[in-house]
């Protein structure tokens, strides 16, 4: 691994480690995300707390995160498994972002994003598989990680060289919903217009 890209790693990290969702709340003059609803700053949060108008900026704001990031690196020339560790580092900074105490987000929407470059048609059909999920069973947890876990193997008739950096995203993104799938087998998970208690 070249040092400039482990400099492309460690500049992806930092732009994931830009939390919209706690500057938008900021600028609505809402609270902290991280003190509200499920304490997650992510657009489903905000969502709960804020309204649609903050939740769209912080859902486009962290999609562009991860396009913005893989989409650089791939035309400065890095290797399929290179772009896999950038969309890593952007999502790890969106969860332990290091302008925040580390205290972040699940980083579905920058998974998203970084998986944008590798097709339309992968984003396309990963948006109605989420979309079918979440109509079918209004848990936003759930159709994230229904949703990552397919993706490895759409990838694999997409783009087969692909196919293993995002397995490793959808490894990342699973375990970070590991509380969200302890809630939903003990029945515990609010669906997404639902409030905490």
């Amino acid at each position: 691994m070249t040092a400039m890209t482990i400099l492309i790693i460690a500049c992806a990290y930092l732009v994931g480690s830009v939390s919209s969702a706690i500057i938008v709340c900021r600028l609505f003059g809402k609270d902290d995300p991280r003190t509200q609803g499920s304490h997650n700053p992510g657009a489903t949060n905000v969502l709960r707390i804020a309204g649609k108008l903050p939740a769209a900026l912080v859902l486009v704001f962290d999609i562009l995160k991860g396009t913005v990031s893989v989409w650089g690196a791939y035309f400065l020339g890095l290797n399929p498994i290179e772009l896999g560790l950038v969309a890593v580092a952007v999502c790890l900074g969106h969860i332990f972002p290091v302008f925040f105490g580390f205290s972040g987000g699940k980083a579905v929407a920058t998974a998203f994003g970084a998986l944008l470059p590798i097709g339309l048609d992968l984003s396309l059909m990963l948006i109605v598989i989420w979309l079918i999920v979440l109509f079918c069973s209004g848990y936003s947890s759930l159709a994230a990680v229904i949703t990552v876990s397919l993706a490895p193997f759409i990838t694999w008739f997409v783009k087969a060289a692909y196919a293993l950096p995002v397995a490793m995203l959808a490894v990342l993104i699973i375990v970070r919903h590991k509380d969200n799938l302890i809630r939903l087998v003990k029945g515990q998970e609010p669906k997404i217009r639902q409030k905490y208690s």
